[in-house]
């Protein structure tokens, strides 16, 4: 976690940019803005605003006198090899998912199709900068109209919108300001390109306008332990160098901050200090164990749950090898990737879901880009009513993986809605020789059913991102049903209730579901892999409802275990029947906060 106080830097803007950066409407000095908090942690820090949006080239715009359709195009050409220049320059200062993410945007800008687009717009006269606008508009909308993965892309042909017209111009494009010292980032929200070069060393604090606690800012800032407010509205008043104090758990900015805020920043900073180092076991104060694992998506996420001492992996994402294909991975290239995550935990539990296709992870191969509602159309395991054969080999991959390492493999199933459809996914797990097999519980009437399917399966994993929306009918990417798409919401945590009660319930275990790891007393295994699972208030209240297993990012590890290393499970299940009875999730919040005042000591 980041806590930390910096000096005051009033001339704090990027190049001599603070007039175009600078809020029309300045917020007074001690105003508070309120957004959600999204990443805990408490600093003060001068404000460095994100370049304000390209704006749009006038529709009559016109090219300069004397220039032909040819110059146009040239100079729509010249700029296309200066953003390829200028990504690929970044990229070559970063490495990992950062570099792969900068180095896909310097080839979309070089990409020919926007440019010869944007050619045959020329014709009537248009300027370079109004044909490019229109044909990256566009392009963007084709994407969009497919939804899902493609629809995230049209995000990125935007960027490159944006940084053509910025060149053709003349200007700086927009892009994370580089004030010269630690500073708190103000946005609207972040691009891809721009999230991929984040340093937490010079963002001590993130703020934006737009965003939920589930959109890629927020989960970004977690990952990187950075204190962030998002659907903060007014933070666009919020001008350069101006001094803030955020606190990134209850989700407040003030400006100016008092001597209190400053007493209370540099405490945040110490009370960091307090968390106790995850020694490779989760426990509560009276010996239960809960086991702590790590949500990874591929190798480089498992070596960073190895540094954290995880104790396995709680979800291990596949659709890495599948994204961005036309035609399904050979089962050898996935015995490959899979072997060398399982590699990575001998003798420890890894929990692999099977492939999570459709809505927003489409795939040519395997799913639709015509369904008029792909959250709720053909995704995750009932891509196998139609394609049966794709999850088949995955399955067989798995089991060879599995029996070339020695990692205790466990094997999901995403979107599971019936007991029918869990019995259907364990016997294809079995027939597959696959000895532990379980499903996620995303819907509602999953969780309702609990008690059928822990029949046929051997453990349950509470994806409580997709529990949410689907139980809220609140789509986690809108910023502005954040308050709704919150994982405290009782529906939510009684359902979470209802499930933990069916896996105590549960008769007898499956070979391998009962192992030591996860402590359970009786019963069959209740794991949660949402992003709930980092909140350590939280994690609490979901021991105490039932789960037996946590997953998370690997950065949240120590502070959860911390937290919960300070209850018995007799205090947790007291404070989870208090909040589970609440009546609003902020209600449901505050309780649980004030049944652990070890989250002000620590600064959570």
């Amino acid at each position: 976690m980041s806590n930390t106080t910096i000096p005051s830097a009033a001339s704090a803007s990027a190049s001599g940019a603070a007039d175009a950066t600078a809020a029309p409407e300045s917020a007074a000095s001690g105003s508070e803005i309120t957004g959600v908090g999204v990443s805990p942690g408490r600093v003060i820090g001068p404000v460095a605003r994100m370049a304000p949006p390209v704006e749009a080239p006038d529709p009559a715009e016109k090219a300069a006198p004397g220039r032909s359709i040819d110059d146009e195009y040239a100079r729509i050409t010249d700029a296309a090899a200066t953003v390829q220049a200028e990504l690929t320059a970044r990229a070559a200062t970063v490495s990992g998912d950062a570099r792969d993410v900068l180095e896909a945007t310097a080839l979309m800008a070089s990409d020919p199709t926007l440019a010869k687009a944007a050619k045959k717009l020329l014709d009537d006269g248009r300027s370079a900068e109004r044909a490019v606008w229109e044909a990256g508009t566009s392009i963007a909308e084709q994407f969009a109209a497919l939804g899902g993965y493609m629809g995230e892309r049209a995000q990125d042909v935007y960027d490159v919108r944006a940084r053509l017209v910025a060149a053709l111009r003349g200007v700086s494009a927009p892009g994370l300001p580089n004030p010269g010292h630690p500073y708190v980032l103000v946005a609207v929200d972040l691009a891809p390109a721009d999230t991929a070069t984040l340093d937490p060393a010079q963002v001590i604090a993130l703020v934006t306008s737009d965003g939920g606690p589930q959109s890629h800012t927020a989960i970004l800032a977690r990952a990187l332990g950075i204190p962030a407010v998002v659907a903060a509205s007014q933070a666009t008043t919020l001008a350069d160098g101006s001094e803030v104090y955020v606190d990134g758990t209850r989700g407040r900015v003030i400006l100016d901050p008092s001597d209190a805020e400053r007493a209370d920043a540099e405490l945040a900073a110490r009370q960091s200090e307090a968390l106790v180092p995850f020694d490779g076991t989760g426990r509560l104060s009276d010996g239960h164990e809960v086991a702590l694992l790590a949500n990874i998506g591929g190798v480089k996420d498992a070596a960073a749950a190895v540094d954290a001492n995880a104790q396995g992996v709680g979800l291990f994402r596949t659709e890495f090898l599948f994204l961005g294909r036309d035609t399904e991975p050979s089962v050898e290239e996935q015995v490959s990737d899979y072997r060398a995550v399982f590699a990575a935990f001998p003798g420890k539990k890894v929990v692999l879901r099977t492939l999570d296709a459709g809505a927003d992870k489409p795939l040519a191969f395997l799913t639709n880009d015509d369904e008029p509602n792909p959250a709720l159309g053909i995704r995750g395991y009932r891509t196998s009513l139609e394609k049966r054969q794709v999850l088949v080999n995955q399955l067989r991959a798995i089991q060879t993986a599995r029996e070339a390492e020695n990692a205790d493999v466990w094997v999901m199933a995403p979107m599971i809605a019936t007991a029918d459809e869990a019995a259907d996914f364990v016997g294809l797990c079995r027939e597959a020789g696959l000895p532990t097999n379980g499903v996620m519980i995303e819907v509602p009437s999953a969780a309702l059913t609990a008690a059928h399917i822990f029949a046929t399966a051997d453990f349950v994993s509470l994806g409580t991102n997709d529990l949410t929306q689907y139980t809220m009918a609140a789509d986690r990417q809108l910023g502005s049903l954040s308050a709704l798409n919150d994982p405290w919401q009782p529906a939510v945590l009684q359902l979470v209730q209802h499930v933990g009660q069916a896996g105590r319930a549960a008769v007898g275990t499956a070979t391998g579901a009962g192992s030591a790891s996860d402590s359970a007393p009786s019963g069959k295994p209740v794991g949660v892999c949402g992003e709930a699972a980092a909140d350590p208030a939280l994690a609490v209240v979901l021991v105490g409802l039932g789960v037996t297993t946590l997953s998370m990012t690997s950065r949240a590890i120590q502070a959860v275990s911390t937290v919960l290393r300070s209850v018995t499970l007799d205090e947790a299940q007291t404070i989870a029947a208090a909040v589970v009875g609440a009546p609003t999730a902020a209600e449901a919040r505050r309780i649980a906060r004030e049944h652990l005042p070890i989250l002000e000591t620590l600064g959570l």
